[in-house]
């Protein structure tokens, strides 16, 4: 398999996949009925729900954020009651965080909402373009992957 150049077909993409996400990433949460979180509150906090216990420096590796950044987000999401500390099992020194039960019922509210909105919405395409977004979930997820390794990475 060769790998291509990036195209100006690629560009148009990226560009449609990030206002589209822009677009449900501040929709969704308005029709929850739920206050939006700050970009860096959101992005640790989906953190910590995909990955329970992730220590504070972990969690600012994986967004890619100084230290001192991340310390904020997670002083202002345990201030809302989105994520609690707690001392770990193996190092009483290191502090792990985890999602609480509000933002547990909170994000699965929103999964809810995010779904409804997003097959109202498909509802009202043509057939041939639902068929299109539906063969492309797969590559979709593909790119999620490498998206997520990179992350890591870094």
């Amino acid at each position: 398999m060769t790998t291509k150049r990036p195209t100006e077909e690629h560009r148009e993409l990226a560009g449609v996949l990030r206002g589209l996400s822009w677009t449900i990433h501040r929709l969704v949460p308005e029709t929850a009925g739920l206050e939006p979180l700050p970009n860096t509150e959101l992005a640790a906090l989906k953190q910590v729900l995909d990955t329970p216990g992730i220590t504070v420096g972990e969690l600012a590796g994986r967004l890619g954020m100084k230290q001192s950044n991340t310390s904020a987000a997670v002083r202002a999401l345990t201030g809302r009651g989105l994520i609690a500390r707690e001392g770990s099992p193996e190092d009483g020194r290191v502090t792990r965080l985890v999602p609480t039960e509000k933002s547990l019922a909170d994000d699965e509210l929103i999964d809810e909402v995010w779904s409804g909105t997003i097959r109202a919405a498909m509802a009202r395409l043509e057939p041939a373009q639902i068929a299109a977004i539906s063969s492309a979930a797969d590559a979709l997820k593909a790119l999620d992957e490498v998206l997520h390794t990179e992350a890591r990475k870094a």
